[in-house]
C-alpha cells in the first residue's frame, strides 16, 4: 500500500513512490516516530499493529535517545532491551557528533 502524500517530507532521501507499508514497515515507522505529528501518528496506528511499533522501537538504530525514551514509556517497554540505548551505541553516536 502506498503512503499518503502528507508523509512525503519525512522521506527526503528515498524514492517516496516506491515505499510500501508491507515491504518497509520499520523504516516507515522509524521516521514517523522520530519526526511525525499527531496526524501522522493517527495514520500509523490505523495501518500498523502495536507489535510493529514495539519491534521498531526495540530494534531501531536510527531513533534518537529522546524519542526512544518517550516511546518506551508510551509502549511500556523495558529500556534495557532497546538496542539504541545500549552503551556502545550511545558512545558511538557521541563520537560522530560531539555537539
Amino acid at each position: 500500500m502506498p503512503l499518503p502524500k502528507f508523509l512525503q517530507s519525512y522521506f527526503w532521501d528515498v524514492d517516496f513512490k516506491n515505499l510500501d507499508t508491507k515491504k518497509y514497515p520499520h523504516f516507515i515507522l522509524e521516521r514517523i516516530l522520530e519526526y511525525g505529528d499527531k496526524k501522522d501518528l493517527n495514520w500509523a496506528t490505523e495501518h500498523f499493529s502495536k507489535d510493529a511499533f514495539k519491534k521498531t522501537v526495540l530494534s531501531s538504530r536510527s531513533l534518537s535517545p529522546k524519542s526512544v525514551n518517550f516511546w518506551a514509556l508510551i509502549l511500556n517497554l523495558d529500556k534495557n532491551n532497546i538496542l539504541c540505548l545500549k552503551k556502545p551505541l550511545l558512545k558511538k553516536q557521541n563520537k560522530i557528533w560531539p555537539y
